[in-house]
């Protein structure tokens, strides 16, 4: 049994050296890099040429070579749509909330707002005999129409150390909710003195805030507030785009594309060439000719005359599914998209390539082979100590795409047979079934115990 596991592993040894020798000569298509700046890392963003020549839609078979043929190490980064966060500070005004010493409670309000909901009064709501005592504030954020994140309170007098307060917010005034509590304080030591004036807030929009402490006779005459909003924008993935493409006309209204790959579709944008033109579609797709259609998106685009301008809609978001025909069916009563059949331009997510300069220039990066297995590291492995600023930084190479014909006629001018690889294969075969001969040979022999 030791034997036939020998002769297993040393087969599968055998195997994956020979797969490991990868040439550019196995791959379809060549496009030369240009590289600018210093490495050893360089960035690539891929275009949609190397989306196309590409054999499969995730670019398993993408490959960087250098002058002497040897692969090089290689991320490949997928495009993400990116959120970012846009702090603003807000002044804001503020009124005291006065209660009855004796009874204590939470104060009663008599409000009085303009129509945009702006807080322009508000007095206790207390009998003229009643000893008032300061319990707290109410804050107008009314102007404010993003979530709130930070408190900011800059007060005189009070005591010295830590104020605590509860923090309800409300839209209306008459219903509120808690926030929760804050903690302001004031500590001082010989000349110094620390104080602690910020208070988070949990990233909600309210359109007041009622700040009650819970000690009231600590409760301080404020001198300026201030709240920090937050606002959230976000972009979409980066896309590539593909050159216009000539539609193949099917029938009146109905147009067809078929493209070199399947590849996961994004957006499409059909080419109006005269004015005034609307036209209802729909699309359908297909990612083999043997598949059915079916329904990808529809939507209504337009070129037309608006207020002194031109306004038009000419492209459609697609779900992203893999396809690589499209058929687009015009509904005639719009007036079609006019005499020639439409061009049409397609956009997948963007794709960088990231590899590790070694060996020789000119690089070149291959694609275009059926039986390729992905070899891409993850980026964090190629960069050991990787960051989005760092990646930022890295030099530039660009795909030369105008230099990829010479490069495939080079390659189909190479004999199709490789006699030394298929010799290989032939000894290495060769080998495995001697192997396995006197394994098999060694397992019939009778025991001599």
């Amino acid at each position: 049994m030791r034997i036939i596991t020998a002769v297993v592993a040393m087969s599968l040894a055998l195997i994956t050296s020979v797969q490991a020798e990868e040439r550019p000569q196995d791959y379809r298509q060549q496009m030369p890099l240009t590289l600018e700046g210093s490495g050893p890392w360089y960035r690539v963003e891929l275009p949609m040429a190397v989306h196309y020549a590409a054999q499969h839609g995730d670019l398993r078979d993408l490959r960087i070579f250098n002058a002497q043929g040897q692969a090089q190490a290689y991320a490949l980064l997928a495009g993400q749509s990116e959120s970012r966060d846009q702090e603003q500070e807000h002044g804001v005004r503020w009124f005291p909330l006065h209660a009855d010493a004796q009874q204590g409670g939470v104060p009663r309000l008599r409000v009085q707002r303009s129509t945009d909901g702006t807080l322009i009064e508000l007095t206790d709501d207390q009998p003229a005999t009643a000893q008032r005592q300061l319990r707290g504030w109410l804050l107008d954020a009314s102007a404010i129409d993003v979530p709130l994140v930070r408190l900011n309170l800059s007060w005189s007098g009070g005591e010295e150390g830590f104020q605590r307060f509860s923090i309800e917010a409300s839209d209306d005034l008459q219903h509120w909710r808690s926030w929760g509590e804050g903690q302001v304080a004031r500590l001082s030591f010989g000349e110094e003195r620390i104080d602690q004036r910020q208070v988070e807030l949990p990233a909600q929009p309210a359109r007041y805030l009622r700040l009650l402490w819970h000690s009231p006779q600590q409760a301080p005459q404020l001198d300026a507030v201030t709240l920090r909003s937050r606002r959230q924008s976000s972009s979409p993935a980066p896309l590539v785009w593909s050159e216009p493409m000539s539609a193949q006309t099917v029938s009146d209204g109905r147009y067809e594309w078929q493209l070199p790959q399947a590849l996961p579709l994004e957006r499409v944008r059909i080419t109006l060439d005269e004015p005034n033109t609307l036209a209802p579609v729909w699309f359908e797709a297909r990612s083999r000719e043997q598949d059915p259609w079916r329904a990808l998106t529809n939507g209504v685009l337009y070129r037309l005359p608006q207020d002194g301008r031109e306004v038009r809609l000419d492209e459609l978001a697609l779900p992203g599914w893999t396809v690589r025909q499209l058929r687009l069916k015009v509904d005639a009563r719009g007036g079609g998209l006019g005499q020639q059949a439409p061009t049409a331009a397609f956009a997948v997510r963007a794709t960088q390539l990231v590899f590790l300069a070694r060996g020789e220039p000119p690089y070149r990066l291959a694609v275009g082979r059926s039986a390729a297995t992905s070899a891409a590291l993850p980026i964090s492995t190629l960069i050991p100590d990787y960051s989005a600023e760092r990646l930022a930084a890295l030099a530039r190479a660009e795909v030369d795409v105008g230099a990829a014909q010479a490069a495939v006629a080079d390659v189909s001018a190479t004999p199709n047979t490789d006699w030394k690889r298929w010799g290989l294969w032939a000894v290495l075969l060769l080998g495995v079934a001697l192997l396995a001969g006197m394994a098999a040979s060694l397992l019939r022999r009778p025991d001599k115990g």
